[in-house]
């Protein structure tokens, strides 16, 4: 029995120096691709969108593991600076996540802009005459503001837009009040507005589902109250490049437009984001094989 048991334990071991030797000799970066890629992200439908477009094609292409980690946007700055998440899609630069980028800039890969031309802003219905209604500072004149009913449809009170439109009423001189509400409650009295070919301005963003729906044009912001032009970028913790080099070659080369963002969104309402976006990867082969050109695959 002692004998047998001697062997047994012998046995172990070897298996044991046999696979320490063996991953001795693995690449670092092969060792890193049989861990998971922790993506952070936030209920934000465009955000949802491309990270399950990245998420699809990183598992389907290029067998790479991925476990989604849903947190809020600072914590995910705070995350990819930890080393706690591998990877975030939505940033927004360069002035929306200003004061979370400039704290971790030097200890983040920046990955590149995923899609461009996003933007905070106030749209009205395309309706609505350019020769009547163009800019912010268009508000101020009489008809304009009976046309409104001198409101200003906003979106929950603590959110970094409404904080902007407050703003930009002061900076405009404008009098008008600014309602609070749900971004469901908002495209709510959009679609009420437009179908009762009532006038509306409303506050938002793009990329949002609601331009593939609806005919709107954002009002010129001539003293950039509500920020200029946006992009989003894929930043990615301080080492991700060189253990995920070829999940950090193909983030680098997935740019999407915000056209074809949008339209994925739209669909989404109406089912989910994941099975949506593999509708899309299944019907944008061709782009999908850029997207993973650098990647070697």
């Amino acid at each position: 029995m002692t004998d047998d048991k001697a062997l047994m334990n012998r046995r172990h071991f070897l298996a044991g120096t046999t696979t320490t030797l063996a991953l001795a000799g693995t690449p670092l970066s092969v060792l890193a691709q049989a861990r998971p890629i922790r993506i952070g992200w936030t209920a934000w439908s465009d955000a949802e969108a491309v990270t399950n477009i990245a998420k699809l094609i990183l598992e389907q292409r290029l067998a790479q593991k991925v476990e989604l980690v849903m947190t809020d946007v600072a914590l995910q700055y705070a995350g990819l600076e930890r080393g706690q998440i591998d990877l975030m899609l939505m940033a927004w630069l360069p002035g929306t996540h200003k004061a979370y980028y400039d704290k971790v800039k030097g200890t983040v890969e920046d990955l590149g802009a995923l899609y461009t031309d996003a933007k905070l802003g106030w749209a009205v219905p395309a309706d609505i005459p350019v020769a009547t209604l163009k800019t912010i500072d268009d508000l101020k004149k009489p008809e304009v503001m009976e046309k409104l009913g001198g409101k200003i449809q906003g979106i929950d009170a603590g959110a970094g837009l409404m904080k902007l439109s407050e703003a930009a009423l002061k900076t405009y001189g404008l009098d008008y009040k600014l309602l609070t509400a749900s971004d469901a409650a908002m495209v709510s009295a959009l679609d009420r507005a437009i179908q009762r070919k009532q006038w509306i301005v409303v506050t938002t963003w793009s990329p949002h589902w609601m331009f593939s729906q609806y005919k709107l044009r954002y009002l010129e912001d001539p003293k950039q109250a509500l920020g200029g032009a946006e992009s989003i970028h894929a930043l990615a913790r301080k080492g991700f490049s060189a253990d995920f080099p070829a999940a950090a070659a193909f983030i680098r080369n997935l740019k999407i437009s915000l056209a074809d963002l949008e339209g994925v969104m739209l669909k989404a309402r109406d089912s989910n984001a994941a099975k949506e976006a593999a509708a899309y990867v299944a019907s944008h082969g061709e782009q999908v094989n850029r997207w993973l050109a650098a990647a070697g695959k």
